[in-house]
């Protein structure tokens, strides 16, 4: 039986009762289409920073502590749907960038953003650790946006069991050489990359999130996706708003990718 996976492109803002809604819409519009896994950008609740370079103090994304009373709001959304979604996390006088995975009955895995670029390191603490983790489609994995630049989170995730990994996303254009046209873009090429080369050298589905329009200086690329166990694009959004949503045999793919090349069985770490 195959799992129909959706992936979110959308833009989320400071005002959280707006973020909410956009996020009942988008779980509305997946229930519809009898998605069974939902992947919703990083920062839905709040947004994103402003700046990577010299984030604005009092212009920081809201943070929400785990109980929340919008975060339960947002697991009694999902209902029977896994769904997965970043926010920025409170644990005492520390900042997360976090992701979480849930349906109605509650959490099912979270993810704090372990690999971090200049501008967050100054508002966020980083996570310590990639782990799998069971839902009742299966076994999966999270990381975030700057995750997927290192192949070791998403390995970690893979030698861990998860046949699924979903990497929520703030990806925004270049900071340093935009190019007039986001096709172009240095940025959105390496997003593309990373995306198909960690579904690819792991031999798993990877489903990525990622913002659209502007926060700040930053425009995001959206091209959320879903890629197959041998790198191949099996839907996407391109830049715009919308959700790719696409039907997997999961575990029938990964062992077709598998069947010759086991890339995790022929690994040899004791010589890396």
């Amino acid at each position: 039986m195959g799992l129909r996976i959706g992936a979110v492109a959308a833009g989320f803002t400071r005002d959280l009762e707006f973020d909410l809604s956009r996020v009942e819409a988008l779980i509305r519009h997946g229930r519809r289409e009898e998605v069974g896994l939902l992947v919703l950008p990083d920062a839905v609740l709040g947004g994103y920073l402003n700046n990577l370079s010299n984030p604005a103090l009092d212009d920081l994304p809201p943070a929400l502590a785990l109980d929340d009373p919008l975060i339960s709001k947002v697991i009694a959304m999902a209902g029977e749907m896994v769904v997965c979604f970043g926010f920025c996390e409170a644990d005492g006088p520390d900042r997360y960038n976090t992701a979480l995975c849930v349906t109605g009955d509650g959490v099912l895995g979270r993810h704090r953003k372990v690999h971090q670029p200049p501008g967050e390191r100054a508002i966020y603490a980083a996570g310590n650790e990639f782990t799998g983790f069971d839902t009742p489609v299966g076994r999966l994995g999270m990381m975030i946006d700057y995750d997927k630049t290192f192949p070791e989170a998403a390995r970690a995730l893979a030698v861990d069991g998860a046949d699924v990994i979903a990497c929520l996303c703030a990806w925004p254009t270049s900071i340093t050489n935009r190019a007039a046209r986001m096709n172009e873009d240095r940025q959105s090429r390496l997003f593309d990359l990373y995306d198909r080369s960690r579904a690819a050298e792991n031999q798993v589905v990877l489903v990525s999130s990622n913002l659209t329009g502007s926060i700040g200086g930053l425009r995001f690329l959206g091209q959320s996706k879903v890629v197959g166990p041998g790198g191949d694009i099996v839907a996407r959004t391109w830049s715009k708003a919308g959700i790719a949503i696409a039907e997997v045999d999961v575990r029938a793919e990964i062992e077709t990718a598998r069947r010759v090349l086991h890339h995790l069985g022929e690994r040899r770490p004791e010589v890396y």
